[in-house]
């Protein structure tokens, strides 16, 4: 049991558990009774999202510095208490059972997954 990080819309793994998409907005063209059917996601939590203000900025962080930015930024925003509270719950699913959380972006290293990663590791979870 543990908990993966994915790109949302690729094939699953086998064992990977429930996915969970932490997305601000649902698949483009794409109608909800598919969203599981095409590997994207089981379950939405947008709350897990950037908001719509640091998804702009992440879009334009083409320098080091703007990148760093914005993960300042998204953690202030995972510390407020309900974000927190959520990060608590999937963390202790992690140890119990085998779920994932994702994003649509290619590159991991410049997607907020890449630092949801980490905070679900400081947040106690198992990750694979």
């Amino acid at each position: 049991m543990a908990l993966r990080v994915v790109r949302l819309g690729s094939p699953r793994a086998p064992g990977e558990g429930i996915r969970v998409g932490t997305v601000r907005r649902p698949p483009r063209g794409v109608p909800k009774s598919e969203f599981a059917s095409r590997d994207f996601y089981d379950a939405w939590l947008p709350e897990l999202a950037p908001s719509d203000a640091l998804v702009k900025l992440a879009q334009g962080a083409a320098s080091e510095r703007g990148w760093r930015t914005f993960v300042k930024r998204y953690r202030a925003e995972m510390a407020k208490p309900a974000a927190a509270r959520l990060l608590d719950l999937l963390a202790a699913f992690s140890k119990t059972t085998s779920l994932s959380v994702g994003c649509y972006c290619a590159d991991e290293s410049r997607c907020h997954r890449s630092v949801l990663k980490d905070l679900l590791r400081e947040h106690g979870a198992r990750l694979e």
